[in-house]
């Protein structure tokens, strides 16, 4: 009798044992979908700061540019980025500085949102097949992978945010710009992580220095190679204007209506009218707005994943 209550008690015991252990693993099954939902809005929420932060602090010099380069030739106000800045604090005061800034915002910050996240997913994923493939768990990245793994971002960031007409002009300029900015950055991090040179690099973290460093880097090499499309992409947009065969022709002379057979046609005739060097005008002044912006871009997108405690690192 006494044997069978121990059975019994023994039995009884293996069951609450039992009916706990499927109890735990049914409470981490319903938390783990739930803290994937609170990272993935934790990293949208760090892309779209980082949008709006860098956006925000060359908004002064996005609309100088603006202002440039719809000023009436026959009455300039603008000569230049010192003398129209001065000029908009002058007649319009601080506000005048960030004027159409919350607008830029609402477009800007949704994009750099997906566009982040997007590259975060895409490396991973491109991670793992790439580790696959070689069959070596440790591979990293190369920086043709992460060129890729930034041109997914791109289009899909693109693609979630602008209407279907607008991306397929973008596109062709984006995707390589957003590509080559990803690669770079992350493959000078690595590179700096691993050399450690000038001591730049102390117990695998950089410097918000450094990491500056490392995006006004890659805002250049992305600026420079992308530039020439974006430029081709404007003067085809300017066919139909009626000012627009001696701006792109750079000849008063000639009022000619000038039309392009596709982007190829527009290169040619181009660099024929107007040399190579055309291709490139403007990048100076651009590359003011622009290589800070990225810088900003990319660090306070680290700092703000930092701060929501989301683990940022991919393959370094």
């Amino acid at each position: 009798m006494a044997s069978e209550d121990v059975k019994t008690s023994e039995s009884a015991v293996s069951k609450i044992v039992n009916l706990a252990e499927e109890a735990k693993l049914a409470g981490e099954g319903v938390k783990a979908p739930s803290y994937a939902v609170l990272s993935i809005c934790k990293s949208l929420v760090a892309g779209g700061v980082a949008g709006a932060v860098s956006r925000t602090a060359v908004a002064p010099l996005e609309r100088l540019k603006i202002l440039l380069q719809v000023q009436n030739p026959h009455s300039i106000k603008y000569n230049g980025t010192i003398q129209g800045l001065k000029y908009i604090w002058r007649t319009e005061g601080f506000r005048g500085l960030f004027k159409g800034n919350g607008t830029n915002c609402a477009r800007i910050v949704p994009n750099s949102a997906v566009k982040f996240f997007s590259y975060e997913q895409a490396s991973k994923g491109i991670l793992y097949l790439y580790q696959h493939h070689t069959g070596n768990e440790d591979a990293e990245l190369t920086p043709l992978l992460r060129l890729g793994a930034g041109a997914c971002a791109g289009i899909i960031a693109m693609s979630a945010t602008y209407p279907m007409d607008m991306v397929r002009g973008r596109l062709t300029v984006q995707v390589p710009y957003v590509g080559l900015n990803f690669a770079v950055y992350e493959s000078l991090k690595v590179w700096l992580i691993k050399t450690k040179p000038l001591g730049l690099a102390e117990d695998s973290e950089l410097s918000v220095t450094t990491r500056l460093a490392c995006g006004a880097a890659a805002g250049t090499v992305g600026q420079t190679v992308a530039y020439p499309l974006d430029v081709i992409r404007r003067r085809m947009q300017m066919v139909g204007w009626k000012e627009a065969s001696s701006v792109v022709i750079g000849d008063g002379r000639n009022r000619a209506p000038l039309e392009y057979n596709g982007m190829i046609d527009a290169f040619r005739k181009t660099v024929r009218h107007e040399g190579f060097g055309a291709l490139y005008k403007g990048l100076v002044p651009n590359s003011v707005k622009v290589v800070p912006s990225i810088s900003l871009a990319f660090v306070t997108y680290e700092v703000v994943k930092d701060i929501l405690g989301v683990e940022i690192r991919i393959s370094d």
